[in-house]
């Protein structure tokens, strides 16, 4: 069913951002409510990350969602369909922040 495919959904993503280093853990399981993000991670704590594991996704409706629920939080939606890999979509604002700020710290170190 759709809402068990969700929560593997959510563990696959927070097991593959641990991965790479992250320390993220699906929401729901210790404390979730309406409106808190599906994965936590101390070190993506300026995002507010919606995970929807789904073939057909209304990708407006599920920024929407991430963007009401995420406070100051920078709003992000990782999403993927089967057999398909992971996908991250963000507003453009937010990515050239992001994007800046890396070259920053890149000119910094140089």
């Amino acid at each position: 069913n759709g809402k068990a495919k969700g929560s593997a959904g959510e563990r696959e993503l927070a097991n593959k951002l641990k991965e790479h280093g992250f320390s993220a853990r699906r929401t729901q399981q210790f404390c979730g409510a309406a409106g808190d993000a599906d994965i936590t991670c101390q070190e993506l704590s300026s995002y507010h990350i919606e995970c929807k594991r789904v073939e057909k996704l209304n990708i407006d409706k599920a920024m929407d969602q991430a963007l009401n629920d995420c406070h100051n939080a920078t709003p992000v939606c990782m999403h993927r369909r089967n057999h398909k890999p992971w996908l991250v979509t963000m507003y453009l604002e937010d990515w050239i922040s992001l994007v800046k700020n890396a070259r920053e710290k890149e000119s910094i170190l140089s």
